[in-house]
């Protein structure tokens, strides 16, 4: 089996669409997965990933499922350096990084400040409907591995958003999502692959074969959007700070 986690394209934040680039970036994508075999397509219910799926959708004459645990992962915490209410995904490196547990697959969600924002019943809520969806798709959760009742080499695809896709990550490969938020990039309209292995009949765990793969855009040349990522110097003045 196969999920594709498919980050939206470059979005307009203020209308909850896809900027002009975002449509451009969309379009490719859409060739690309309207070449695969794709058993079922689950969405966001959020317009830039219901924006992002639909051109695919309608070139293969496809419906996709809504499902609200796709939304972007957006509890509010109050992050050591600001006053204001942020979202829990977004920190500074000289805040994060001194905190051990963060480093931690379960002790992450304990900090004072993520259990006062309730990110515990968020990530226990996704990651438990994620689990049901797998079920249904013959992949039953049993303890960190899961038990195969429907061993198959379907593939299926969600679209959603870079906080909720490390989410998904960390709960199929077992790493606190504090590291994939703050060390990877997943940038607009790129496609994340993961695959079963079922070394052991009836026993099947994810595999990560490819992060982010923007190939779509690259055989194109269309550069990826910026939308993912902090200036590179901070000097660049023209790329986002915070």
């Amino acid at each position: 089996m196969k999920i594709l986690i498919i980050r939206h394209a470059d979005p307009d934040y203020e209308a909850d669409s896809l900027t002009e680039q975002g449509w451009k970036e969309a379009g490719l994508l859409a060739e690309r997965i309207s070449a695969m075999e794709i058993k079922n397509f689950y969405v966001s219910p959020f317009g830039r990933a219901k924006d992002t799926a639909s051109l695919t959708l309608k070139k293969m004459n496809r419906e996709a499922e809504e499902c609200q645990w796709l939304r972007e992962f957006s509890p509010l915490i109050r992050r050591p350096d600001k006053e204001n209410m942020s979202i829990v995904w977004d920190w500074l490196p000289q805040d994060w990084t001194v905190e051990a547990d963060f480093y931690d697959r379960d002790a992450w969600m304990q900090h004072r400040i993520f259990r006062e924002g309730k990110v515990a019943e968020e990530y226990r809520w996704v990651t438990q409907c994620l689990d049901q969806l797998l079920a249904r798709h013959g992949y039953q959760r049993e303890g960190n591995y899961y038990r195969v009742t429907d061993s198959n080499m379907d593939t299926i695809a969600f679209y959603c958003h870079f906080g909720l896709e490390c989410v998904l990550l960390s709960h199929l490969l077992g790493v606190s999502p504090m590291v994939l938020w703050h060390g990877f990039c997943a940038a607009p309209s790129s496609v994340t692959t993961l695959v079963t292995e079922e070394r052991r009949q009836g026993i099947a765990s994810f595999r990560m074969s490819s992060f982010g793969d923007v190939s779509h855009l690259t055989i194109a040349g269309e550069q990826p959007s910026f939308a993912a990522r902090f200036c590179e110097c901070f000097t660049n003045t023209h790329e986002r700070h915070d």
